[in-house]
């Protein structure tokens, strides 16, 4: 599961079946010239192509045969040189997607009392159907009904002015429709009139616009001649049929794409990104369905039943004990034989009052564009699910630190404290670990992990059905100790009566919830509370009350390009950056964002992440990066890349020390001596949580499809090659400059090091030229230890509240939890200046960071890490 819908087998591009190339590798070619030629129809007659009939007409796939698209009878002929015993329709259609439009395409020749415009609907509901089955990437469901415009009279002038309607959200990534018109199902050549191919040209002119796409006329084919008689019925008194008269005309076939308009305004296709102007903004409606959406992390140690939980919450279901309701978020075979989770998995829920929307609620092909269109009045709740084997720590840090969750959940299972003894039950440190880890405490390490991070934090005590009384009082302990510790405040909410209906959120849920956001209210800190649930995914108890935390979670405030450090210390921030976590390959396809629309380009390609600031819309110019040179030597390996092989094929995430010490000895390339490069690009789809949009705005996720300028000059800059594609990787910003940058030439800039300053004084212990692995946004690269010194002065345990915890929030008392001294505030901190190794990267200045050493040191688990802010950034 992914917030990005990946097609594995994405459909060809749209090919002529009058094309029969020779040799594949070469253009296809007519009687030894081109078949198409640019700015021009390309005219003909059967001999040229050396057919008598078309291949028959695929049932999938982006072609169409149609007889004809007149919105009135045709006339009947007495003689035709063309077959004329031919059925119009003898392949199945699919269903209408506009309800209204129910009605079957009458025959050629067939009476009906379908109207004129009934018929335009039902046409334009085809031609949406056939550009979506040409989509390379993303599922093509769209949220929003048809737009079909009223003819304004009985035909349709070829050349009368149509206004061009907004882009159908969901057709920004289709390759078009190929219509051949005038051709049965069969692929039989029937043929029309002059008159009729115009006019059935202009209708589909008509149904393409209504769509917010152009259509363009590629071929047309002498296929032969017909005679008819005029019929006039105005005459007063019949007219003998020898004395009508008789006409004779050549019949035609033509070919017409059908394809999204995705021309900039001006006609022109700018070299460099130029700044937004409102006017050229989408409109509004074109967004999301609703800006409520909340952004939530699972994290946890291993087995300790984050998948099961996140299973449950989103089909609605219980678990058998086994772990049946994990079984559709693993990806890969290890994980459902070991039961270890070693990738991120990503679900959406919906909230609608006290209605939960989610796989249980309907039936759709495409459950999260329903889970949109459910709750466009309520909430949307993306969950994360992270790994929590120490082995996969870079699969944790990405959950918590690149996707940037509005709140964190962490998962403890409430037997963590006695061994495991039943099926189910919750793995030891000693099991998970080896003997070498008998000392690990893996629930404390990913509670100080979420503590240290200073994000938004709920517990989650799962696995409640398999714990004694004890055990839960023991687990329970240690975490309020730990918590109070930090002067954050543990609320704890009580379960009500077991509840059967999975499906709604009860009143007594909600009630408990409210007294957990009023805390958080009258403290105004979302550090302040951390709320805790029991609950067991096999009898259902607290899952309806995690259901009213995740729809009641207060959200932060929107994201601006300020928040970190103000304009006088980092004058020059783009308009919008939007952090890239995941990237998709896209297969040659029409450079869609180009005038040249014929040009076949492989530079496509479809990034997923976050939108950290501004706004994104289609058509917009970008530049994406840092890349490195293309001339640049292969780089050296990295602590990431020294994998050490662990049981059941897995990888460790990080090295040993001999492994580190190994790759010092070896001469590890500075990002210094790299120069990184920024390439344009465009915009052409957008998806918000697999929703098709327009617009995507700050704090949002989703993924964005875009094609890359190639050069149409030797050394023409920004443009990029294909090579360069496969250079694209996690840790990237796609980003608009702002104006100020554009005018002043200004690019943005690519980071060689920095430096940051910790409050832990521990972090005083890392040693000069010591590799260390940092995490800052999505960005987790190598780095080398160039100085280490110890500042004094208030440390950031001044940013900490320094309120008494009430005693309300305490356990009670038979519990036996003491409330505790919160720690001092700790004076001072640690500088340390750090040179990133092999590339490049974008980090904003204010951030956070939090530097790993590589190698596992005595008992520790790996998540230890210290957490500092960037106060320089190295050009």
């Amino acid at each position: 599961m992914s917030v990005f819908t990946f097609d594995p087998d994405p459909p060809k591009a749209v090919a002529s079946p009058w094309l029969k190339p020779a040799d594949p590798s070469k253009p296809a070619t007519v009687k030894g010239r081109p078949a198409i030629r640019r700015g021009s129809i390309e005219s003909g007659v059967l001999s040229d192509y050396g057919v008598t009939k078309l291949k028959a007409e695929p049932q999938d796939g982006p072609m169409e045969y149609k007889l004809h698209l007149l919105l009135r009878p045709r006339r009947k002929y007495e003689r035709t040189s063309t077959p004329t015993r031919i059925s119009g329709s003898i392949q199945s259609r699919p269903p209408p997607l506009n309800p209204k439009s129910t009605k079957e395409v009458p025959a050629v020749g067939s009476a009906s009392s379908q109207t004129r415009q009934d018929r335009l609907e039902h046409l334009t509901t085809q031609l949406l159907w056939r550009l979506q089955q040409s989509c390379p990437y993303h599922a093509s469901s769209a949220a929003q009904g048809l737009v079909v415009p009223q003819l304004p009279s009985d035909t349709i002038a070829a050349d009368a002015p149509v206004k061009l309607g907004k882009l159908l959200p969901g057709l920004e990534s289709s390759r078009g429709a190929l219509y051949e018109i005038g051709v049965a199902d069969d692929g039989t050549l029937a043929g029309l009139t002059k008159d009729e191919i115009d006019e059935s040209l202009a209708t589909l002119r008509v149904m393409a616009t209504s769509l917010g796409c152009s259509m363009k006329v590629l071929r047309i084919v002498d296929v032969g001649d017909c005679e008819w008689v005029e019929n006039d019925d105005s005459e007063p008194t019949p007219v003998p049929d020898a004395e009508k008269p008789r006409h004779h005309a050549r019949l035609w076939v033509a070919e017409a794409l059908v394809r999204p308009h995705l021309s900039h305004r001006d006609g022109e296709k700018p070299s460099t990104p130029k700044p937004r102007l409102a006017e050229d903004l989408p409109d509004p409606k074109q967004g999301p369905l609703t800006i409520d959406q909340l952004r939530v992390t699972l994290t946890g140690p291993t087995t300790a039943g984050k998948s099961t939980i996140l299973g449950t919450l989103s089909t609605g279901t219980l678990d058998n004990g086994r772990g049946k309701s994990r079984l559709s978020l693993l990806k890969h075979p290890h994980e459902v034989n070991t039961g270890v989770t070693s990738s991120l998995a990503q679900e959406l829920l919906g909230y609608d009052e006290g209605k939960i929307i989610n796989y249980g609620h309907s039936n759709a092909i495409e459950p999260w564009i329903d889970i949109h269109q459910f709750t466009k009045t309520g909430r949307l709740v993306f969950l994360v699910d992270s790994a929590g084997h120490p082995r996969y720590r870079r699969t944790v840090f990405r959950g918590l630190i690149g996707w940037a969750p509005h709140w964190t959940l962490l998962c403890i299972a409430a037997d963590s404290s006695e061994p495991s003894s039943t099926a189910g039950g919750t793995s030891s440190a000693a099991e998970v670990l080896g003997p070498a880890g008998a000392a690990v405490d893996l629930v404390m390490d990913h509670l100080d992990l979420c503590l240290r991070l200073r994000l938004p934090l709920a517990i989650v005590i799962t696995k409640l059905d398999l714990a004694t009384k004890p055990s839960v009082a023991a687990t329970l302990s240690k975490i309020l100790t730990r918590v109070k510790a930090e002067r954050r405040a543990p609320m704890m909410l009580k379960n009500g009566p077991p509840q059967d209906d999975l499906a709604r959120v009860s009143d007594h849920d909600h009630s408990a919830i409210k007294k957990v956001m009023d805390a958080l209210v009258a403290k105004d800190d979302l550090l302040s509370v951390v709320p805790i649930v029991l609950t067991s995914a096999v009898d259902g108890r607290g899952i309806g009350l995690l259901h009213a935390l995740l729809q009641s979670l207060p959200l932060p405030p929107g994201p601006t390009s300020r928040d970190y450090i103000g304009a006088a210390l980092n004058p020059e921030q783009p308009s919008c950056l939007f952090h890239i976590e995941d990237k998709f390959s896209l297969p040659a396809s029409f450079a869609l964002a180009t005038r040249d629309v014929e040009q076949q380009t492989d530079t496509g390609t479809v990034v997923a992440g976050r939108l950290r600031f501004g706004t994104l819309s289609i058509g917009d110019n970008v530049v994406v990066g840092p890349f490195p040179p293309d001339d640049k030597e292969p780089r050296v390996a990295t602590p990431e890349d020294h994998l050490t092989p662990g049981p059941d094929g897995l990888s460790l995430s990080h090295p040993s020390s001999a492994e580190l010490n190994r790759i010092e000895s070896k001469s590890v390339v500075s990002a210094s001596t790299v120069k990184g490069e920024w390439h344009t690009a465009k915009i052409v789809s957008i998806r918000n949580l697999r929703l098709p949009v327009q617009t995507l705005t700050a704090g949002q996720v989703g993924s964005i499809g875009m094609v890359f300028d190639t050069p149409q000059h030797e050394g023409e800059i920004g443009s990029v090659h294909s090579s360069s594609i496969d250079k694209l990787r996690k840790g990237m910003v796609l980003a608009v400059p702002s104006q100020h940058m554009t005018a002043t030439g200004l690019t943005l800039q690519a980071a060689s090091g920095m430096t940051a300053v910790f409050e832990d004084t521990e972090a005083g212990s890392l040693k000069v030229g010591s590799l260390v692995n940092v995490y800052v946004a999505s960005v987790r690269a190598s780095a080398r230890v160039l100085r280490v010194s110890k500042i004094a002065g208030q440390g950031f345990g001044s940013e900490l509240p320094t309120e008494e915890i009430d005693d309300s929030f305490s356990l009670s008392e038979d519990i036996g939890v003491e409330d505790l001294e919160p720690s001092p505030v700790i004076e001072g901190g640690v500088e340390v200046q750090l040179e990133l190794l092999n590339n490049r990267e974008w980090i904003e200045l204010g951030s956070r960071i939090m530097v790993v050493e590589g190698g596992n040191k005595d008992n520790k688990s790996g998540f230890e890490g210290y957490m500092g802010k960037i106060i320089e950034i190295e050009e």
